[in-house]
């Protein structure tokens, strides 16, 4: 798994497998947040699969897929309730770990600078940027 940090209760990832639910609970994440759609691409860990190993490994699940970059305000609410919500530290997945990462930004805009929002997001490799006046608040 490449995980990143974005800030102490939420780190990302690309596509996460089932076989690898146990190893980030060993590593002391204590809930994950999926942002990848089924069927985005051949072959890749169907939804439910890695629920039910993130289940099996007591840790809570929340699903919420996003298509593409179409983040609508119910999303990015729906992120930021589960980051409150959630135990953390958290594990989020997509593809890539870049709508999770916009997501986060998002879910942060109004609440930090957007210089940190940018700074942080960098820090992990990932540049939120294009979301320009959005992380503004």
């Amino acid at each position: 798994m490449d995980i990143r940090t974005l800030e102490d209760r939420l780190h990302v990832s690309p596509q996460i497998l089932p076989e690898e639910v146990p190893t980030a609970a060993a590593q002391g994440y204590r809930a994950i947040i999926s942002n990848r759609p089924d069927a985005e691409e051949p072959g890749q860990p169907m939804t439910e699969d890695i629920r039910a190993a993130a289940e099996a490994a007591g840790l809570p699940f929340v699903h919420i897929p996003i298509r593409g970059g179409a983040m609508t305000p119910e999303d990015i609410a729906r992120f930021k309730a589960a980051l409150a919500e959630l135990p953390q530290p958290i594990l989020g997945y997509c593809r890539s770990g870049t709508r999770t990462t916009f997501l986060w930004a998002l879910s942060q805009a109004g609440e930090r600078p957007a210089e940190e929002i940018v700074a942080l997001a960098a820090a992990a490799g990932y540049d939120v940027s294009p979301l320009g006046p959005r992380l503004e608040g």
